[in-house]
């Protein structure tokens, strides 16, 4: 049941012993005075108002019986802004009602449940708390907005979307060489939309370390609402024992539930439905004696690592941190609907050499109108009994998996179940409710498209800058035909369209176009752009992502476009700059001529962590004449806890350039059909760790020399497909 904070306060009166004060507090001084001072019962009231720069410390002890409260005057009304951040010493204290926003930590931790590393938190609740876009300036700078230190503390029916720079959610920190049991609950929190964070370091909710992970945590994460938490591979990453995760509703979120290290964990009753989106994923199982049961998972689009269910291979002998093999699962009465892969042996190869071993998949109900099953290693130690399919299931679980014609029935609760048999999750089970999660006084993300929503704006030749000066977001300038010349970059800070007609000519006197800031994507449509003005120093560019770290995940489209005439020194169409991250760079329909650099330079990040610098870039069906290279996409490192990059170059026409004309480096997903090459460079690959796919088919080659593959390490499984005689055969048939 949800409790407001007047029924906390309630509660909170009505155990108190009479002489319970009241205490105010309208900075942070006054906070650690009326800390001090507070008894068991009392409660600190914090004025309503914008408290900026504020590093709040809370150090008291309440009893069980009578807790010391701290609000917010109003909920929703205090706000730490600025320099801000939260620490919490003590016991039996609650702490509610504040919101944190337009600001960041001046530390590791947004909210730290520990005064000093003397001085943790022990039966703690916060109760109601925001923690809104409350993000470092620099994406790749790391913390947590909520780290959770001690014993037997609470986080529910709080609200945290937004993070944008590197590092978890909300993480039960287990210093290494402290085995506690910590015995927290995490319930009824909605989790918001976290954008891909491009590297490792993204999980919303991590549970442990490597360190201690053999030992027992005992944390109970159940009834939240993950939506859209896209951060990384693990969106809950357990990495110690005997934690339950139960009941949570998981909506297209990339990613899985992952049981990362640690023994005796148990996974049941969650709902997980992707709707398709890729990456989508369900349950991973490594270590020992893992319960994944009565869990409802539908149309979840991930393979390999993030399938709906994906049993790893192990390392024989592994070191702490790598992965312990699997014994002892117990996978039992799921519902596997509609989605695209479980996987068995996940993983294997040289290193991940130790199967599955005294597993059982039983009573799983199973509805795809394709065999999902995929055997990556040896599945012989996993036995299959009482499972109910939709289609003919592989020899590999021949017995122990049936399959039914009958149709399938929905529960009250919306979920799918097969009439007349036990298998599946139970038909009890009812997704959780959104309203039930997080604050009812703070409202949950709604999705928008980044180029909608906003005015139709008429430009005429010579007021371009002046428009995009005064244009909002989603605002759509339609240019008028004729010669628009800019003299200097023009900052697009907001996401933005530029429409016109081919005879709509822009011709810049600068080395960048349009220069991406904080909050900015741009669409161009119909455009004809021309660089001969521009200066010839080296590293001009058209679209050049923001100089310095960003937050927000920005969107370039190129619709129908036409670019000519960047003839300096590495003159780019995009280009990516280091510490940003695009969700999509996307062109279509369009037209290059005469351009030194790439299309999309986008190879700007040069750690080895494992950053790069867009989740998706594609070129498809446009006309390049003479261009450098086409991509230049680069993913450095050994690190498999991103989907990305993945680049796609299909149905174009190529005529000389540069050579490579393609220069891919680690990249995880690469498709590159149907174009035509004349005259053009060498497509270059190079594949990292994991399992990178890449499908270089039904492309004609004039002049051109076969595509070039490398592998840079001796980890990963790379999947590739080339055109052979009996390819081209049929990629002819079908032109």
């Amino acid at each position: 049941m949800k409790l407001s904070l007047f029924t906390i306060a309630a509660a909170a009166l009505a155990v108190a012993p009479a002489h319970a004060e009241t205490l105010r507090a309208a900075d942070a001084a006054q906070l650690a005075a009326a800390s001090a001072r507070a008894k068991p019962g009392d409660t600190i009231v914090l004025a309503d108002g914008v408290w900026r720069d504020a590093q709040l410390v809370v150090e008291a002890r309440g009893t069980a019986a009578a807790p010391i409260t701290v609000t917010a005057q109003t909920r929703g009304k205090v706000i730490l802004s600025g320099a801000s951040n939260l620490r919490i010493g003590g016991e039996h204290l609650v702490v509610a009602g504040l919101v944190f926003r337009d600001g960041y930590s001046p530390t590791k931790e947004v909210i730290a449940l520990r005064r000093d590393s003397k001085t943790v938190a022990s039966n703690v609740r916060l109760t109601e708390i925001v923690i809104d876009r409350f993000n470092q300036p620099d994406r790749r700078a790391e913390d947590i907005w909520v780290a959770l230190y001690g014993a037997d503390n609470r986080v529910d029916h709080s609200w945290f979307a937004g993070k944008g720079n590197a590092g978890v959610t909300l993480a039960v920190i287990r210093p290494k060489g402290d085995a506690r049991e910590n015995r927290h609950r995490i319930d009824h929190n909605y989790f918001g939309p976290r954008p891909p964070l491009g590297s490792n370091g993204g999980e919303t909710i991590r549970i442990g370390t490597s360190h201690e992970s053999l030992s027992n945590s005992r944390t109970v994460v159940e009834q939240n609402l993950f939506e859209r938490c896209d951060g990384e591979v693990e969106i809950i990453s357990v990495k110690s024992g005997a934690n339950i995760i139960r009941e949570n509703l998981i909506v297209e979120s990339q990613g899985s539930i992952v049981l990362r290290h640690g023994n005796g964990n148990i996974v049941e009753r969650n709902v997980i439905r992707g709707n398709g989106k890729p990456h989508t994923g369900g349950i991973r199982i490594i270590n020992r004696d893992q319960i994944v049961r009565g869990n409802y998972i539908e149309r979840v689009a991930g393979t390999d690592f993030t399938s709906a269910i994906a049993v790893m291979n192990g390392v024989p002998n592994s070191p702490i941190n790598r992965y312990h093999q699997v014994a002892n699962a117990v996978i039992e009465n799921n519902s596997i609907i509609d989605s695209a892969r479980i996987t068995l042996g996940a993983g294997a190869d040289a290193e991940r050499s130790a199967p599955p071993v005294a597993s059982r998949f039983a009573g799983n109900l199973i509805r795809s109108t394709l065999d999902p099953f995929r055997f990556d290693g040896d599945a012989s130690g996993i036995s299959f009994a009482g499972n109910m399919s939709s289609f003919n299931p592989p020899a590999q679980v021949a017995g122990g998996v049936t399959r039914s014609t009958k149709d399938f029935a929905a529960t009250k609760g919306g979920l799918l179940y097969l009439p007349g048999s036990t298998a599946g999750a139970p038909q009890d089970l009812v997704p959780l409710k959104r309203a039930d999660a997080g604050p009812s006084w703070y409202p949950k993300v709604v999705a928008s498209a980044p180029f909608k929503g906003g005015r139709d704006v008429a430009v005429a030749p010579g007021a371009l800058e002046q428009a995009v000066r005064a244009a909002g977001a989603g605002d759509t300038l339609r240019l008028a035909p004729g010669t628009y010349r800019v003299a200097t970059p023009i900052a697009i800070t907001r996401p933005l369209t530029i429409f016109g007609p081919a005879d709509a000519r822009i011709s810049f006197a600068a080395p960048t176009l349009f220069q991406l800031g904080e909050g900015g994507s741009l669409k161009l449509d119909g455009v004809s752009i021309s660089g001969s003005a521009a200066p010839r120093t080296p590293g001009n560019a058209i679209v050049r992502a923001a100089p310095r770290s960003t937050i927000a995940n920005y969107t370039v489209m190129l619709d129908n476009v036409t670019v000519a005439d960047l003839a300096s020194p590495g003159f780019d169409v995009i280009a990516t700059t280091p510490a940003t991250f695009a969700d999509r760079i996307d062109v279509r329909l369009s037209r290059f001529s005469n351009i030194t650099g790439a299309i999309v330079a986008a190879a700007a990040e040069r750690g080895k962590d494992g950053l790069y610098p867009a989740e998706l870039v594609r070129i498809t069906k446009s006309r390049i004449a003479d261009v450098g290279r086409i991509v230049d996409v680069a993913r450095l490192g050994t690190d498999e806890s991103t989907f990305g990059p993945a680049v796609e170059i299909t149905d174009n026409d190529v005529t000389g350039g540069g050579t490579p004309a393609v220069r891919l480096s680690g990249v995880q997903s690469a498709t590159i059909t149907g174009n035509g090459f004349a005259r053009a460079g060498v497509i270059d690959v190079a594949h990292s760790v994991g399992f990178p796919v890449t499908n270089i088919r039904c492309n004609r080659l004039t002049g051109t020399p076969a595509p070039r593959l490398a592998k840079l390490y001796a980890q990963g499984s790379p999947v590739v497909t080339l055109d052979t005689p009996a390819t081209e055969a049929t990629c002819a048939t079908r032109s």
